[in-house]
């Protein structure tokens, strides 16, 4: 068993649990971490979207009382058959343009300046997203979306399909530009996630399978556990944190973070190839 590869997993999970939710992108950081760790290549691009079943397992913990209440109402109660349907509504954009572009998009989006483009124009749209005033806020909790707004929510979504634009930051600033209190965009960006990334990681594994051998199990077990843990821990918090606080330290993030990447790029510190 290589040891040192399981530390680099157990790294590269972390890396995954923490961004994942947050509106910061984890595509860039795992490429950072990857090549700073020389974890790279066609079975680390696998590694990369299987550990976020990991990070989703975490969301499913969390919220498990609501998901737990919502499946055993489906038969009878009005309220958890919208609020499925918002869900399935909202997770249909990203399958479809996935499926279309997605090849496309890894094969020519991957590069050091659509990467940090996109980390610095949302670091920008967070900025702008928060000085608006609340007095537009519709949507208090999600039980009160229609399905007009899980669907502009699942097209805000899409956006995360560009390298940097974070699946989580789209969907959260999205949903409070679209009239959602930050605490309904947050939650309903979490349910979302659960059958986005379990269907992105499941995917993943069945179409590269030809890359893997029993020998990567240790390997992705260490990066799932690693991921799950961090995630869990990072939810948590944000949860915590959205009652009291904006998104505003986060832009300024990406922002910063932009800039590392052209850096990185740049001077060739960092390959950004992924």
């Amino acid at each position: 068993m290589d040891v040192v590869l399981l530390v680099k997993a157990a790294i590269m999970g972390i890396v995954e649990g923490l961004t994942e939710f947050l509106p910061i992108s984890s595509t860039g950081h795992l490429i950072l971490a990857g090549a700073l760790l020389g974890f790279e290549g066609e079975k680390a691009k696998v590694f990369d979207i299987a550990i976020q079943t990991g990070a989703i397992l975490a969301v499913i913990l969390v919220y498990w009382q609501k998901i737990r209440s919502t499946i055993a109402a489906l038969p009878t109660e009005r309220q958890a058959q919208r609020f499925a349907l918002n869900v399935l509504v909202a997770f249909i954009p990203a399958v479809v343009l996935g499926l279309l572009f997605g090849k496309a998009i890894q094969e020519n989006l991957f590069t050091p300046a659509v990467v940090a483009t996109t980390f610095i124009l949302g670091g920008f749209i967070i900025l702008w997203a928060e000085r608006r005033t609340q007095s537009h806020v519709r949507i208090q909790e999600v039980e009160e979306m229609r399905w007009t707004d899980a669907l502009k929510l699942g097209l805000v979504q899409c956006l995360a399909l560009v390298p940097g634009t974070s699946r989580s930051g789209a969907t959260i600033i999205g949903g409070m530009l679209l009239g959602l209190s930050r605490k309904a965009a947050t939650d309903f960006s979490f349910y979302l996630a659960i059958p986005t990334l379990i269907g992105a990681g499941a995917y993943s594994l069945v179409k590269e399978r030809g890359h893997l051998g029993a020998g990567d199990l240790p390997m992705f077990a260490v990066g799932l556990l690693f991921s799950f843990l961090s995630a869990w821990l990072c939810v948590r918090w944000l949860l915590r944190y959205i009652s009291t606080h904006s998104f505003t330290p986060f832009a300024w993030y990406r922002i910063a973070f932009g800039i590392i990447v052209l850096a990185t790029s740049w001077t060739g510190w960092v390959q950004w190839q992924h």
